[in-house]
């Protein structure tokens, strides 16, 4: 199944090895100190403010979205689902933009599927996830798909750069 995310940068950046550094290692093993540029800086021998500097570029970018913890909502009672809607092709940018506007979408994708737009969904409660899905329904007008998780398989992803 093709997919392709609903935000793109219009070309890739170009990465220096400082920016390849830090993005190696920021992935599995950011620091958590008072001061983690800094500890970032002596390992790859720069500075925090090279750190700071290169971290903002590269989120301006959009090379890197968010610097955040990975919170396990279901961890701390809370409801996750997978979702898809079925959006005329003319709809799809506006479909977009309605799903973007919740803060518990993590993630957006069109796909070149019946139901085209896939999203997931975190939410602290189950009513409150079971409100998402009805006010993006209301709001397009499109059949929508819930795919709660029936049992989660987590994996570990690193980019090596």
């Amino acid at each position: 199944m093709e997919q392709t995310p609903l935000i793109s940068s219009a070309s890739p950046i170009e990465l220096d090895d400082i920016d390849k550094q830090i993005i190696n290692l920021i992935q599995l093993d950011f620091p958590v100190t008072v001061h983690p540029f800094e500890i970032i800086a002596e390992k790859i021998g720069t500075t925090e403010d090279v750190v700071i500097e290169k971290l903002k570029r590269l989120q301006q970018e959009k090379a890197i979205r968010r610097i955040g913890p990975v919170i396990n909502t279901r961890g701390l009672g809370g409801s996750n689902t997978l979702a898809a809607v079925k959006v005329p092709a003319v709809q799809i940018e506006e479909a977009a933009a309605v799903i973007s506007k919740y803060p518990e979408v993590s993630h957006n994708y069109l796909r070149n599927e019946e139901y085209n737009i896939w999203f997931t969904v975190s939410a602290p409660t189950q009513e409150r996830l079971d409100t998402i899905l009805s006010e993006i329904q209301e709001k397009l007008k499109c059949p929508l798909l819930n795919l709660p998780t029936v049992r989660q398989f987590k994996i570990q992803v690193k980019f090596k750069l």
